[in-house]
């Protein structure tokens, strides 16, 4: 996948209502379009704009995917008011107006290196047709079909050859939203237009062209997420180059850069009404004494205060640092001695090793052991969804965590996170951790022929806590963008 096959993919989510979440006090489409209409009628009738040509009712077999029940398809001449640019050629001269032509827009900017001058006379009879305003969009029609360019006006200048999408009420309709729609869509236009040695489209084919119109304050939370996400593609485009050399290195710093922002609380917005980290630490805490005091985990050493001197980053203030082992009953397993046959021989209870815990969902064993073994050692069986993180081992071990799918012993190398509280989120949300935490367990380890973490180290693994509901939110959007990141290796 190139960067812009990625940035097609997190485009088509934004469009689709997929990027960022719906909230039902933003109100919907319905509501905003018939207001975007009423202002469109006033301002005909102020002869502001002009009055087109009815538009086709649209038709069930014209969406082209579906979209939230708060969204609503339009016509793009329904919300914008869509123009054009001269497509006579004024006489050039060499002081006056640039005369912004096709070729003149490149990467969502317009050059004005390349730009042929026109009189002051030409220009004001063109920017009396199709005056551009600052937030306008320039779209090409002919030739080079596309290259939208959201406007910032710092000069007067005219246009050719270009269709020119104003906002009807700046208010109502939000033009950065347009305009990624358009950065979206301007390859299906050029497979649809029509044209021999030069394709173009039709100012009629702009107007009837389908959009989908979220709620404006939903169309502003896109703009956001894309504007948040874009740097992360201009980087992979970058290094695309060099992708054979690099073919993994660029995924995994982007699936880094998603978790990072998701454990310092950039990847979702915090919400009020979601509650603090403190309050479900307090659950834990007292869930945990409840089972010491029932004899169903054994009571741990208290570990020690956290100091501002350990915290590594800030997090938002409705999180808490916490250390691992406050969150989970942290233990680990043994291995039943090699040199007995009946503790190894035709058995059949998984043993999950280190060397397994390379996979993040481990479903099935590679080892196993005896009933034997069970009832004549003190090896435990932890139940699934137990989480295990490797705490010996050379090469790329050590730091390693995976999930557990399956009820299984492990050996002593491994050590198990066990459920305090029955939360999946908070249990997903601590495996994605461990995965962007993986370099910083490793600088933690010692030892030389063999380094470790030890079970005292994997207890006091700092951890920044979200509130449960923000977890929830963060491991949705994470799943949801992780793919797009194992994609770029194929």
């Amino acid at each position: 996948m190139n960067a812009q096959d990625l940035k097609n993919s997190i485009l088509q989510l934004a469009i689709q209502g997929k990027l960022v979440e719906q909230r039902q006090e933003e109100g919907n489409a319905k509501e905003l379009i018939k207001e975007i209409k009423a202002e469109k009628e006033r301002l005909i009738k102020e002869k502001k704009i002009k009055k087109e040509k009815p538009l086709a009712e649209i038709a069930e077999s014209d969406i082209p995917f579906e979209i939230p029940e708060s969204w609503e398809w339009v016509r793009l001449s329904d919300v914008i008011d869509v123009r054009d640019g001269t497509h006579d050629t004024p006489r050039y001269v060499t002081e006056g107006i640039p005369l912004v032509t096709s070729k003149n827009l490149i990467n969502g900017t317009i050059d004005f290196d390349n730009v042929k001058l026109i009189s002051f006379e030409d220009a004001e009879k063109i920017n009396k047709r199709s005056n551009v305003d600052n937030g306008d969009i320039l779209f090409a029609m002919i030739g080079s079909i596309g290259n939208p360019v959201l406007v910032k006006k710092d000069r007067e200048f005219s246009i050719k050859n270009m269709a020119l999408f104003k906002t009807i009420n700046i208010n109502l309709f939000n033009m950065e939203y347009l305009f990624w729609y358009l950065e979206k869509e301007q390859d299906i236009m050029k497979k649809k237009a029509t044209g021999g040695v030069q394709s173009f489209v039709s100012l009629s084919f702009l107007r009837a062209y389908l959009i989908p119109i979220p709620p404006l304050a939903e169309q502003k939370r896109i703009v956001a997420k894309i504007e948040d996400l874009m740097p992360y593609i201009e980087k992979y485009g970058t290094a695309h180059s060099k992708l054979e050399a690099f073919n993994k290195k660029f995924p995994e710093d982007m699936q880094k850069s998603i978790l990072q922002y998701a454990i310092q609380g950039k990847l979702v917005e915090q919400r009020e009404e979601d509650g603090t980290a403190e309050e479900l630490y307090k659950k834990i805490q007292e869930e945990k004494e409840k089972l010491v005091k029932e004899k169903k985990i054994k009571k741990e050493k208290p570990l020690a205060e956290i100091t501002d001197d350990e915290v590594p980053f800030e997090i938002p203030e409705s999180w808490k640092w916490v250390r691992l082992g406050n969150l989970f009953s942290v233990s680990t397993g043994l291995t039943p001695a090699k040199t007995n046959p009946l503790f190894h021989e035709n058995g059949d209870i998984p043993w999950i090793t280190s060397s397994q815990t390379g996979e993040l969902k481990i479903e099935k064993a590679n080892n196993f052991i005896t009933k034997f073994a069970i009832e004549n050692t003190n090896i435990k069986i932890y139940p699934k969804h137990t989480l295990l993180i490797a705490m010996y081992g050379q090469g790329k071990t050590r730091g390693q965590i995976s999930e557990l799918l399956i009820d299984a012993t492990i050996n002593q190398a491994c050590a198990a996170l066990e459920n305090i509280v029955a939360e999946e989120n908070l249990r997903k949300y601590i495996l994605y951790f461990q995965i962007y935490n993986y370099d910083v367990s490793r600088t933690g380890a010692e030892g030389s022929a063999q380094p470790n973490l030890n079970l005292d180290k994997v207890r006091n693994i700092l951890v920044p806590l979200p509130p449960l509901e923000e977890q929830k939110r963060i491991v949705a959007k994470i799943e949801e963008m992780l793919p797009y990141c194992q994609q770029l290796v194929k």
